[in-house]
């Protein structure tokens, strides 16, 4: 593990909601998970079979992590091996999100959301049917 010391005097959060986390200290793994469906409808219609992940491609797909192939190097000077903040202000971390506080070896973090709207028929005025009859 890194040989950092992370100090913090103040840290205010206000929310901290769906599968958010925080972590003070150092940890070795985090996972964070968050999947979601989120339905906008004009006219309050509930199926009751609503909520079938499994039913949306989205939350099987895999994600292509991308290989990096670029080399590079670098240098690392730790003369004082302490991360010092004064404060940290939170209005609200969701869905899978993380304030980590610390030294993490491996982080892996995913958030799906499938986005649906159902709207209502666009209701045409009866001279726009006249206009298109006509028309033909």
């Amino acid at each position: 593990m890194l040989q950092r010391t992370s100090c913090v005097d103040t840290i205010n959060i206000k929310i901290a909601s769906f599968s958010s986390t925080v972590q003070l200290g150092d940890s070795c793994i985090i996972n964070g998970l968050s999947r979601a469906i989120a339905v906008q409808r004009e006219a309050d219609v509930f199926y009751g079979n609503e909520g079938n992940l499994s039913s949306y491609r989205v939350f099987s797909e895999p994600i292509p992590f991308l290989p990096i192939n670029e080399p590079f190097s670098y240098s690392r000077q730790n003369p004082n091996p302490l991360i010092k903040v004064s404060k940290i202000d939170i209005i609200g971390i969701s869905s899978s999100s993380l304030l980590h506080v610390g030294n993490s070896r491996h982080v892996s973090m995913e958030a799906r959301v499938k986005h649906i709207r159902q709207l209502l028929p666009i209701q045409r005025k009866e001279e726009e049917v006249v206009e298109e009859q006509g028309q033909r």
